[in-house]
């Protein structure tokens, strides 16, 4: 029995046929295994700030990330509030950048940073 590298799959089996007397031939055709690498993820921070209302906060953050909910968002604005930073959350780049940038134009003041 021949073991296959490790990484390597098998695609394809060539097989002649004996007839009238010839040998059998087989094949093992190999490829490397396509392995996807997962994207990079980044966190998209939110800081405190002295200028907006924790109303205000709250409505941009549901508003500029749709999948929180009120609670979440409230959560957010206080961590931010009482530590300087709070986690929005942890998503690809393009979206992190997307979020980030809508949080900036709406006043806020936020970053992004890869999650590690």
């Amino acid at each position: 029995m021949k073991l296959m590298p490790q990484g390597f799959s098998t695609i394809l089996f060539k097989f002649e046929s004996q007839s009238e007397g010839r040998a059998v031939s087989v094949e093992t055709l190999q490829k490397p295994s396509t392995i996807r690498k997962l994207a990079p993820r980044y966190r998209v921070l939110l800081h405190n700030d002295d200028f907006n209302s924790m109303e205000y906060v709250v409505q941009t953050l549901m508003s500029t990330v749709p999948s929180l909910t009120q609670p979440q968002a409230v959560d957010i604005m206080m961590e931010a509030h009482t530590s300087g930073v709070a986690l929005v959350i942890t998503c690809a780049q393009e979206h992190a950048e997307f979020y980030c940038e809508t949080l900036k134009n709406h006043g806020l003041t936020s970053t992004i940073e890869p999650d590690e």
